[in-house]
Protein backbone atom coordinates (compact mmCIF):
# COMPACT_ATOMS: atom_id res chain seq x y z
CA UNK A 1 0.00 0.00 0.00
CA UNK A 2 1.16 3.69 -0.89
CA UNK A 3 1.35 6.47 1.47
CA UNK A 4 -0.45 9.28 0.46
CA UNK A 5 1.88 12.77 0.49
CA UNK A 6 0.95 15.63 1.68
CA UNK A 7 2.28 18.85 -0.03
CA UNK A 8 2.56 21.63 -3.05
CA UNK A 9 2.63 20.72 -6.20
CA UNK A 10 5.07 22.11 -8.85
CA UNK A 11 2.22 24.27 -10.57
CA UNK A 12 1.01 25.87 -7.22
CA UNK A 13 4.44 26.61 -5.83
CA UNK A 14 4.92 28.66 -9.44
CA UNK A 15 1.54 30.27 -9.28
CA UNK A 16 2.48 31.30 -5.28
CA UNK A 17 6.07 32.75 -7.11
CA UNK A 18 3.84 34.43 -9.54
CA UNK A 19 1.76 36.22 -7.12
CA UNK A 20 4.70 37.05 -5.25
CA UNK A 21 5.95 38.78 -8.37
CA UNK A 22 3.11 40.80 -9.25
CA UNK A 23 2.84 42.14 -5.40
CA UNK A 24 6.63 43.17 -5.85
CA UNK A 25 6.19 44.80 -9.48
CA UNK A 26 3.31 46.73 -7.53
CA UNK A 27 5.10 47.74 -4.59
CA UNK A 28 8.61 48.44 -5.33
CA UNK A 29 8.00 51.76 -7.46
CA UNK A 30 5.68 53.09 -4.66
CA UNK A 31 8.53 52.45 -1.84
CA UNK A 32 10.82 54.37 -4.42
CA UNK A 33 8.66 57.19 -4.72
CA UNK A 34 7.97 58.02 -0.97
CA UNK A 35 12.10 57.38 -0.28
CA UNK A 36 12.27 60.30 -3.13
CA UNK A 37 9.33 62.28 -0.96
CA UNK A 38 11.13 61.71 2.28
CA UNK A 39 14.23 63.24 1.08
CA UNK A 40 12.53 66.18 -1.05
CA UNK A 41 11.07 66.89 2.65
CA UNK A 42 14.01 66.07 4.75
CA UNK A 43 16.07 68.84 2.40
CA UNK A 44 12.94 71.44 2.70
CA UNK A 45 13.06 70.66 6.26
CA UNK A 46 16.88 71.52 6.53
CA UNK A 47 16.92 74.75 4.67
CA UNK A 48 14.32 75.74 6.77
CA UNK A 49 16.38 75.28 9.96
CA UNK A 50 19.75 76.71 7.93
CA UNK A 51 17.58 80.11 6.89
CA UNK A 52 16.69 80.42 10.46
CA UNK A 53 20.38 80.34 11.56
CA UNK A 54 20.87 82.70 9.08
CA UNK A 55 18.84 84.80 10.60
CA UNK A 56 20.43 84.44 13.79
CA UNK A 57 23.40 85.39 12.96
CA UNK A 58 22.52 88.54 11.14
CA UNK A 59 20.73 89.68 14.38
CA UNK A 60 24.42 89.47 15.97
CA UNK A 61 26.31 90.50 13.78
CA UNK A 62 23.99 93.37 11.67
CA UNK A 63 25.63 91.00 8.36
CA UNK A 64 24.77 88.09 6.08
CA UNK A 65 27.11 85.03 6.61
CA UNK A 66 28.63 82.63 4.51
CA UNK A 67 28.02 78.89 5.68
CA UNK A 68 31.76 79.23 6.60
CA UNK A 69 30.98 82.17 8.97
CA UNK A 70 28.28 79.99 10.45
CA UNK A 71 29.96 77.02 11.26
CA UNK A 72 32.55 78.99 12.60
CA UNK A 73 30.41 80.89 14.45
CA UNK A 74 28.96 77.56 16.14
CA UNK A 75 25.69 78.58 14.44
CA UNK A 76 25.81 74.68 12.68
CA UNK A 77 27.62 72.17 12.49
CA UNK A 78 30.00 71.06 9.35
CA UNK A 79 28.00 68.41 8.01
CA UNK A 80 24.75 70.87 7.96
CA UNK A 81 26.83 72.20 4.90
CA UNK A 82 24.74 70.29 2.80
CA UNK A 83 20.91 68.17 2.86
CA UNK A 84 20.64 65.15 4.44
CA UNK A 85 20.93 63.49 0.78
CA UNK A 86 24.11 65.17 -0.36
CA UNK A 87 23.25 68.23 -2.27
CA UNK A 88 24.92 71.33 -1.61
CA UNK A 89 23.30 74.21 -0.02
CA UNK A 90 24.05 78.13 -0.79
CA UNK A 91 23.50 81.46 1.16
CA UNK A 92 22.40 84.35 -1.53
CA UNK A 93 23.82 88.03 -1.04
CA UNK A 94 20.58 89.00 0.40
CA UNK A 95 20.53 85.70 2.90
CA UNK A 96 18.79 83.53 1.36
CA UNK A 97 19.13 79.73 1.28
CA UNK A 98 19.02 77.69 -1.09
CA UNK A 99 20.41 74.64 -3.37
CA UNK A 100 23.39 75.33 -5.39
Amino acid sequence: MLKRQDGFTLLEMLIVLFIIAILLLIILPNVAQHFATIDKKGCDAHIAMVQGQVEAYRIDHITYPTLQQLVAGKYINEHHEACPDGRPIKITADGTVALQ
